[in-house]
């Protein structure tokens, strides 16, 4: 009998499903397994940027500028872009990335170039590119300016 997965095994449940073995996300990168300097996941990930939304909307956006509610959405956004300019670009992490203990590195372990920050930014704000994938947890945007999300 045929031990071979069926076809459809493949996409709908994953490659995983089929017995072969991806390593653990981050691995291909040389990063450790667990603990510091290894590959942030999804819930601390979103947590960080739903604090980052929510400083930058409501407290800086409505409750600092005072932006009209119908237009805080856009400028919400800019002060969320500078702000990742800025923090990202000088310390390595936002406030609620600091807070969930993640920051941004480049590939080699430190603080990614002005460059990479402000495409990582751009790409972040535009949504979509944040929400693909690959095996190493690292989104378009990241792939695209060469930096990955570790734990602290």
């Amino acid at each position: 009998m045929n031990k071979q997965p069926r076809w459809t095994q493949t996409w709908i449940s994953g490659t995983r499903a089929t017995g072969v073995d991806l390593g653990y996300p981050g691995e291909r990168l040389g990063l450790p397994k667990e603990g510091a300097g290894s590959v942030s996941g999804f819930g601390r990930r979103l947590g960080a940027i739903t604090v980052d939304w929510l400083i930058c909307t409501w407290a800086i956006t409505r409750g600092l500028l005072g932006a009209d509610p119908r237009s805080a959405g856009w400028v919400g956004l800019g002060v969320f872009a500078l702000e990742y300019i800025v923090l990202v670009g000088t310390i390595g992490s936002t406030l609620g990335m600091k807070l969930f203990g993640i920051r941004v590195a480049a590939l080699d372990g430190g603080r990614p170039a002005f460059g990479s920050v402000l495409l990582r930014t751009l790409l972040l704000c535009l949504a979509v590119p944040a929400l693909v994938w690959d095996r190493d947890q690292r989104g378009l945007h990241d792939k695209a300016a060469g930096t990955v999300v570790v734990r602290g």
